[in-house]
């Protein structure tokens, strides 16, 4: 006799999963941006502003100091009779051009991972973070408002900036001590510095050329900057808290470090573990002190790393050879967050070498002709905000259009103080979101997060900042911010 047999019988094997995406490679992404700029070349009109040189004099204790700076002719634009197109091979050379010019920074990262990685093998951080994850007192509030106001200080004043990549790793230890993930340790540092940075009340090569630029009195309207630079780091540690929360509620961060009772004992910070920090305390506050009183920059901070790092390994008792091999173990882990720098900095060089920049300057510029006084304003923090997204150093952007937009303000009655806080503004909010930022894809990079992941997490900050600075630009206005 025939037997049915069915096949009717529910399959227990789950269905497959769709592969989740990690998102664009920085690389990848910043490699289309470059193919598109010369590309742009080839279709864009060429053009070009006039330029001078001005002589920018600053006192400080005494001592005289003239700085060079280019800037730009208002209403000097003119048309290029020929195309200046991006060859292909150009497209690949401005790779190289960009990892040369960029050099300061990307040594400056390969010798923060090569002191920072002996500093991690002597366990002595380890020990401060499992104290930390272990804290009751030290909640996720007053971590993060520790940490923003500390870096959001050394972000405004101009003392860390491009040098914050030095300090993503402890963020990142940080936020693993504490069951956060990545995203949260990378906020914890870069973006509290930034926080401050994005709103400067006194960065040198900002505000003070910015300024100077527009022939204002330098570190004049200081309270309103600093109310603007209070309510960037308010924003960003209530925005930072609120993802701790949602993420603790969800259960989308780390297990949280725990540590037996019986080990208890072993988790005590030793004597040399105190020595230690304390030594590489002392190298980083030198560090700051030699920057406000002497002007220290990426090259002073890699000979601090290199100290550091040798001191660390002498402290404890680590022979030159294994100082030497951690120290380039180190070093080669931050070689690809290292790159990408220079990789962003080859998109400038072709947008230059082909002649847009100041064709893109002029068209957005063009669009603002018959506004309101309070919306000419706000257009022109609009454009200081998309031309970031080209020109990403903050000096460089404020030498473009501090020049092109002051005179633009006198016609409109705007003072030449709102006039320079729209651009300080305008470059500021973007900074955490441009992908044409080495600093912003090396932090990506060395966090292994994945850009489009970042945009996604940081929107909600960047949105409120950009509201903030609205908001400010408006009253500056609506009062005749001054003295200028």
């Amino acid at each position: 006799m025939a037997t049915s047999i069915s096949t009717s019988k529910a399959s227990t094997t789950p269905p497959p999963q769709k592969k989740r995406s990690d998102g664009i490679n920085p690389y990848v992404l910043l490699f289309f941006i470059l193919v598109a700029a010369a590309v742009a070349t080839w279709i864009v009109p060429a053009g070009q502003y006039a330029s001078e040189t001005k002589v920018i004099t600053t006192i400080k204790d005494g001592v005289e100091t003239q700085v060079k700076s280019s800037y730009t002719i208002p209403g000097s634009y003119e048309r290029l009779p020929e195309q200046h197109g991006v060859l292909p091979g150009q497209v690949f050379t401005s790779i190289a051009d960009g990892l040369v010019k960029a050099a300061p920074i990307i040594f400056l990262i390969i010798f923060t991972g090569g002191a920072l990685h002996l500093l991690e093998t002597t366990g002595a951080i380890n020990k401060v973070l499992s104290n930390i994850s272990r804290s009751k007192k030290l909640n996720d509030f007053l971590l993060i408002t520790i940490f923003f106001v500390v870096f959001s200080i050394l972000g405004t004043t101009g003392i860390v900036v491009n040098s914050i990549i030095a300090f993503v790793p402890i963020g990142l230890l940080v936020a693993k001590s504490v069951g956060m993930d990545d995203k949260f340790g990378a906020a914890i540092v870069y973006v509290a510095a930034y926080s401050g940075f994005n709103a400067s009340v006194m960065a040198p090569m900002t505000v003070g050329l910015s300024q100077g630029l527009a022939d204002v009195p330098l570190l004049s309207a200081f309270g309103f900057r600093t109310v603007v630079y209070i309510s960037f780091v308010v924003a960003g540690i209530i925005f930072l808290t609120l993802y701790a929360k949602k993420s603790r509620r969800q259960g989308m961060v780390r297990p949280e470090v725990q540590i037996d009772d019986s080990q208890f004992e072993t988790s005590k910070i030793s004597l040399r573990h105190v020595i230690t920090l304390s030594y590489a305390a002392f190298c980083l506050i030198g560090f700051i002190f030699g920057a406000i009183e002497w002007g220290w920059g990426e090259k002073e901070m890699m000979a601090m790393f290199i100290i550091l790092g040798v001191g660390v390994g002498v402290l404890n008792r680590m022979s030159p050879n294994d100082i030497a091999t951690g120290f380039l173990k180190g070093c080669a882990g931050m070689v690809g967050g290292a790159f990408i720098v220079g990789m962003a900095r080859a998109i400038a060089i072709v947008l230059a070498d082909g002649m847009i920049l100041d064709t893109i300057v002029n068209s957005i510029i063009s669009l603002m002709d018959g506004l309101p006084k309070t919306l000419s304003a706000i257009s022109m923090f609009g454009t200081a905000a998309i031309m970031h997204f080209f020109i990403s150093s903050g000096s460089g952007e404020a030498a473009v259009l501090v020049p092109i937009f002051t005179p633009m303000g006198d016609l409109l009655e705007i003072t030449r103080q709102t006039t320079v806080q729209t651009v300080l503004m305008g470059e500021g909010v973007v900074n955490c979101i441009n992908p044409t930022s080495g600093i912003l894809m090396a932090v990506l990079a060395t966090s292994k997060i994945p850009y489009t992941k970042w945009l996604k997490f940081i929107w909600p900050l960047v949105l409120t900042w950009v509201i903030i600075s609205i908001i400010s630009i408006v009253y500056a206005v609506m009062t005749n911010l001054g003295p200028i």
